[in-house]
């Protein structure tokens, strides 16, 4: 496992000190579990950047739900 040096806002800390003392968990396994929470999030939300960007610009088409739908055997 690696380590990481992060710096919060003062009013995180004492957020998430408050949580770790009232649970006996550790504030390392609080952090650990917000990220792992948030990263899908955050992952998604910058391929659709990416993918925004590259339709934008003119290097991809869109494609109709009807044909993604159709593609993937999802007709009702």
């Amino acid at each position: 496992m690696a380590s990481v040096s992060l710096r919060l806002p003062d009013e995180v800390t004492q957020r998430l000190e408050q949580l770790a003392k009232l649970t006996g968990r550790s504030k390392t396994f609080y952090m650990v579990e917000a990220i792992r929470e948030h990263i899908g999030d955050l992952e998604d939300l910058y391929l659709a950047e990416q993918r925004l960007s590259d339709h934008r610009a003119g290097k991809t088409q869109p494609v109709a739900l009807e044909e993604v739908m159709k593609r993937y055997g999802l007709e009702g």
